[in-house]
């Protein structure tokens, strides 16, 4: 899994786009926990992303 493979390098942040029922995108964020090496969940966004970490950023996901 690239998940896994991602904690093992280290990476903070992981996000996987995912089709909603809807049809629209789904959003799921994680945070990697530096004491376990595993990743944590982080949140859930659907219609748009709003977030500072790792950087700022303002998605609509409606207009993908």
């Amino acid at each position: 899994m690239k998940a896994d493979q991602y904690a093992k390098a280290g990476i903070a942040f992981y996000w996987r786009v995912e089709q909603a029922a809807a049809g629209l995108p789904l959003v799921c964020t994680y945070v990697l926990d530096p004491a376990s090496g595993d990743y944590r969940d982080g949140e859930v966004f659907t219609g748009a992303v709003t977030a500072m970490a790792p950087f700022p950023v303002d998605i609509d996901l409606t207009a993908i």
